[in-house]
């Protein structure tokens, strides 16, 4: 069985076609900034991508025909419960005209949709950003007009920790990991009997990352917007500030985390600092997450981009693997994970839930 894999970013589209596991192809096509420029918002270049994917990958020999299925990153829909949905007509209006927010991932259910529509095969979305397992404890803030949102990097995660209770020859649902997916941004999150029931989220806490601000003292967050609105920026402009450029980025000035580790070699004080506090609030964000579980932790997991770094893996677990074994596992497996989400729907071992 075929299957084509797309994930959406805000200038590439990566892509995949799996046989079964074996990858068959994998793909990153860029797009110029001046294709995209005519575009109001992310989900109206769904045809113009899909016609550079159509063409990329006729020149790469795979016959569409050939497929089983197509499986796109699910986008900033309304809060749903881990698992494989199939795409609809609703899921893709939504998209459209509802989005929590205009973003590239977006796309990826809308493309699938017309694709697998055209092609007479299902399409399905994996594990969105919008996953939401909380227990009802957790979506209380410190104020009733704002609720905690769970919005994570739970496509990774939960395959991380699919893969993770795999190598203990466990399933899942039974094993009770924290995961930290350490990426431009970080989502720390806790998963018991096959549910991610907390997790920071990426762009409003915990622990600062390459370019997110993370956790910030409240009074002086509130004078630091204010003082932004008084020299004519938009909210708009405050939240990009803190989600785009800040963490390592505002510190150091680069989010290369290799340049920000070479420089803390060469003697950079300030680099090693700002280096040892990302370890130090990552780690302090396992062990909050830890406490959710009462210290039963199978395993604190590293994953992401970042976790190919042994200066913080290394780091974080001479903090943490006390409260159990430090497994790492660098890298995002996106692709991959959208490819297993369809294909256990395919093979029949999970039933994909319906949008609604």
């Amino acid at each position: 069985m075929r299957v084509l894999a797309i994930n959406p970013g805000s200038t590439s589209t990566k892509i995949a076609v799996f046989a079964g596991d074996r990858l068959l192809l994998e793909s990153k096509v860029e797009h110029r900034p001046e294709e995209l420029k005519g575009f109001k918002k992310a989900t109206d270049q769904y045809e113009y991508r899909l016609n550079v994917l159509r063409r990329a990958l006729a020149a790469a020999g795979i016959d569409l025909k050939t497929l089983a299925a197509v499986v796109g990153r699910g986008g900033l829909l309304k809060p749903l419960a881990g698992g494989t949905y199939r795409v609809n007509a609703q899921m893709v209006d939504d998209l459209i005209n509802r989005p929590g927010a205009d973003h590239a991932s977006n796309l990826g259910a809308v493309i699938a949709y017309h694709l697998g529509q055209e092609l007479g095969i299902p399409a399905f979305i994996v594990d969105p950003v919008v996953v939401d397992e909380y227990e009802e404890v957790a979506r209380i803030s410190g104020h009733p007009a704002i609720e905690r949102l769970s919005r994570s990097h739970a496509l990774n995660m939960k395959a991380v920790a699919r893969k993770v209770a795999a190598d203990l020859g466990r399933s899942y649902q039974d094993v009770t990991l924290v995961v930290a997916h350490l990426g431009s941004g970080f989502s720390i999150s806790v998963h018991r009997e096959g549910r991610m029931i907390d997790t920071t989220n990426a762009n409003d806490e915990g622990p600062l990352s390459i370019e997110r601000a993370g956790d910030l003292p409240t009074t002086q967050l509130v004078a630091f917007c204010y003082e932004k609105f008084r020299q004519g920026l938009s909210a708009e402009d405050v939240q990009g500030i803190l989600t785009k450029e800040s963490g390592l980025y505002a510190y150091l000035g680069i989010k290369d985390l290799r340049e920000a580790e070479r420089r803390a070699a060469a003697g950079d004080a300030r680099a090693a600092r700002v280096l040892d506090a990302m370890v130090y609030q990552v780690a302090k964000a396992i062990g909050a997450m830890a406490t959710v579980v009462e210290g039963r932790v199978d395993r604190v997991v590293l994953t992401g981009g970042v976790a190919h770094s042994e200066r913080i893996t290394a780091g974080v677990r001479r903090r943490v693997e006390f409260i159990a074994p430090v497994v790492v596992v660098p890298g995002e497996e996106e692709l991959p994970a959208l490819a297993q989400g369809a294909l256990r729907v395919l093979r029949g071992e999970e039933t994909a839930q319906e949008y609604a």
